[in-house]
């Protein structure tokens, strides 16, 4: 069973105490030829952007707004790669999809996974248009995929049903769970209430990527419950983040990193162990 082993300086419930670097740690050492998987959570306001890399395949979910696809390209720039196995962008608010032209120019991407609906805004259409100047594949998904880069297992969760309301896209949300060893994260887009009720059976969890950027949804508590997770990381800014998620996740216990204080938020597994570095202390 895997649990929280937090360093002395680790006092981050409420979350608003975190240093530099902590680990989630387990008693058992990493599993005989585990390779490290890397998420890198960036600081893009309220938005998500997140790359996972294997040791040779590489994931990136969302691409925040307009401007930030060029902090992804860098991430990978610096990491040495060139390419994405894997484009996901969860739904097509300007806050997912708006920095993804600018990595399907700047990198070989691979296949594009979306939602099977089509967006409203301005930058959905920029990505369709750069989408079939590259000749990018995009499967629409309409039903859920495993795959496996290296020694982790990814499997994309797709949308049950094909209308939750009219100008509410966030239930479209493509959910991803990753499997690396002893260690399970899981990454919600903008789930709402419908979505998480779709996904309550996921499992367990050793990481929760907090859906909807940590405003507030009458079932997350009960989510956090079947869930369990043992950290999490919201992608947010401080006035979206909601007292009652975060009373949630105090009353939990659950170790939290929120890039609307961290900053840039790095989370390394070895199969094992978690371990979580931040780009700059919060300030309570």
């Amino acid at each position: 069973m895997l649990y929280i082993k937090k360093i002395a300086a680790a006092v981050i419930i409420p979350f608003l105490a975190l240093s530099s670097v902590f680990s989630c740690s387990s008693k058992d050492a990493p599993p005989k030829g585990a390779k490290e998987l890397r998420v890198d959570f960036l600081d893009v306001g309220k938005a998500d952007a997140m790359v996972i890399q294997t040791e040779t395949g590489t994931v990136v979910i969302d691409c925040g707004e307009k401007g930030d696809g060029k902090k992804i390209a860098d991430v990978l720039e610096e990491s040495g790669r060139t390419s994405v196995d894997y484009l996901i962008i969860t739904h097509f608010d300007k806050d997912h999809v708006g920095g993804a032209p600018k990595v399907l120019k700047s990198l070989e991407v691979k296949n594009v996974l979306t939602p099977d609906y089509d967006g409203t805004v301005e930058e959905y259409d920029k990505f369709c248009k750069v989408l079939e100047e590259t000749g990018v594949p995009r499967t629409r998904m309409t039903e859920d995929m495993t795959f496996t880069l290296d020694d982790a297992e990814f499997t994309v969760y797709a949308p049950k049903e094909t209308f939750y309301g009219e100008n509410d896209e966030n239930d479209f949300s493509l959910v991803t769970k990753v499997v690396h060893h002893k260690n399970t994260l899981l990454f919600t887009g903008d789930a709402m209430e419908q979505r998480l009720d779709e996904i309550m059976d996921i499992g367990q969890c050793t990481l929760l990527k907090v859906p909807y950027h940590g405003r507030k949804l009458d079932n997350f508590k009960d989510f956090l419950k079947v869930t369990s997770p043992k950290s999490a990381v919201v992608c947010t800014s401080s006035n979206e983040f909601s007292g009652k998620v975060q009373d949630a996740l105090s009353s939990m216990k659950i170790p939290v990193y929120a890039t609307c204080f961290n900053g840039n938020i790095t989370a390394v597994s070895n199969g094992s162990t978690i371990e979580f570095t931040t780009e700059k202390d919060s300030v309570s």
